[in-house]
């Protein structure tokens, strides 16, 4: 996988040394005073996004060469739906409402780091990172200074998908070298939008491990030409994916959906050897918890606790409303305290709130039959379960449960009701990409059951006091 953190060095060496060629001089401060002319509109997308306006500019050029009629997402035409991908987008009544939607889908919406070497990164990504390994500076970025091409530098394009020729130059200019020359010609351009804490993740840093999986699934299917596992969902990336979408009836737009995902994963994993893709695993363990904590034949249930609803034999909640559940369940979890050494009768009030988080979780895991909480579960069942088992719930009750109500509505695009409000938030809210959640879901349902049943067997720790 790409690191930003392993080539942070190198993007600053770089530009501390960039210098535009005298004979590429003219050509790259007309490009430049382009790019300054559209400020006012590249400006618009900057207070709507929060993305500096220059690195706007420098899209707009690598997509469509500065022509405002056109999807700042691929170049395609702003009045109908976009056929490359991303597919399905628009059409948009203008051009920043189309960058907008390009940057969200970019996860740049919501990102701090807008220093130079984060610049860099983020355009060097559009075009892929394989010039790093061929031991030549990426034109993309430096064409037409003296880093790349003879005499100071190696040449080198690759002409077609993995056909590098080292004795090829590009004749383009690149992206650092046109923002070289904007900045000479704009003094208000600076550089200094590190973030304020140099700990906190980007965006598109939080999927990246995400997508390495999902490329990694799509090479396992056949990918052609394959894909370098890179963490970046770059043009290759979709392509794969909008090809494996169309083959398995999904709807078609090259991106990562929560739908996608779940497909992804249960195709890479089939096989006699792989999971089932159903909740088997997840269920059995359920109901392993909630036999420890049956009473024994004959013992007497204590007149303060109050019997839950049966139906069909089985303890079930009262309501299959999904927020009266998670309601529930997040008030009995409040309640629910761990007991420290074997069950005994003295413990059976813990124990009976236990048992009905087990119910709870039992009906939102397996309602009527149909597994309410994404799709993605069983296939990840055999390594999750390693990760997770029995270890401390790492993402916290709260916010896990959450995340998996939201990973239930993303994978019905066109529902109604509660799930297209949600569905619609997730799609909205910077941060919550929706490939994510379904996976998130899953680490999060083996640990609150690995935590459960640490309660239950009585080896949890007593609660922390709260003041």
């Amino acid at each position: 996988m790409i690191s930003f953190e392993s080539l942070k060095s190198e993007y600053e060496q770089n530009w501390a040394n960039l210098e535009i060629r005298p004979a590429r001089l003219s050509d790259a401060n007309a490009v430049a005073r382009k790019a300054i002319n559209g400020k006012a509109t590249y400006q618009q997308i900057e207070r709507l996004t929060g993305v500096p306006w220059h690195f706007a500019a420098l899209c707009h050029y690598r997509e469509s060469n500065f022509d405002f009629d056109t999807y700042l997402g691929n170049g395609e035409t702003l009045h109908r739906a976009t056929t490359l991908v991303p597919k399905g987008r628009g059409p948009f009544a203008t051009f920043v409402d189309g960058a907008v939607d390009a940057f969200r889908i970019e996860n740049f919406v919501g990102a701090h780091d807008w220093g130079i070497a984060r610049i860099l990164f983020r355009l060097e990504a559009f075009n892929g990172f394989g010039y790093h390994a061929k031991g030549c500076n990426s034109p993309y970025l430096y064409g037409g200074s003296t880093l790349y091409g003879p005499p100071e530098a190696r040449a080198g394009k690759f002409v077609r998908d993995h056909v590098f020729d080292s004795g090829h130059v590009d004749s383009q200019l690149g992206t650092a070298v046109i923002l070289h020359a904007m900045m000479s010609l704009d003094s208000s351009i600076t550089l200094d939008g590190s973030p304020q804490f140099a700990s906190r993740a980007e965006p598109e840093d939080d999927a990246a491990s995400t997508i390495v999986l999902m490329q990694q699934a799509l090479n396992k299917l056949g990918a052609n030409p394959p894909l370098a596992e890179d963490g970046i969902s770059g043009p290759k990336t979709r392509t794969a994916v909008s090809q494996f979408q169309q083959q398995n009836g999904l709807r078609d737009t090259g991106l990562l959906d929560g739908a996608t995902v779940a497909a992804l994963t249960r195709a890479a994993q089939a096989g006699p050897t792989g999971p089932t893709g159903d909740m088997s695993r997840i269920m059995k363990r359920l109901e392993d918890l909630a036999q420890m904590l049956r009473p024994p034949v004959g013992a007497v249930t204590p007149a303060t606790t109050t019997p839950a609803t049966t139906a069909s034999g089985n303890t079930l909640p009262a309501t299959n409303d999904p927020i009266s559940l998670f309601e529930r369940l997040f008030s009995l979890i409040n309640k629910t305290a761990p007991m420290p050494g074997p069950l005994t009768p003295t413990s059976s009030a813990p124990v009976d709130q236990l048992k009905q988080v087990v119910d709870l979780l039992s009906t939102l895991l397996n309602r009527d039959g149909k597994p309410v909480l994404g799709q993605v579960n069983g296939a990840l069942g055999d390594t999750i379960g390693k990760m997770l088992d029995g270890k401390k719930t790492a993402l916290g009750i709260g916010g896990s449960l959450i995340t998996a109500l939201l990973s239930s509505v993303t994978a019905s695009p066109n529902a109604g009701g509660l799930a297209g409000l949600l569905g619609t938030l997730v799609s909205a809210v910077p941060g919550l990409g929706q490939f994510a959640m379904p996976i998130s879901l899953a680490l999060t349902a083996w640990g609150v059951l690995g935590k459960m049943e640490k309660w239950a067997q009585g080896t949890a720790p007593p609660p922390k006091p709260t003041t």
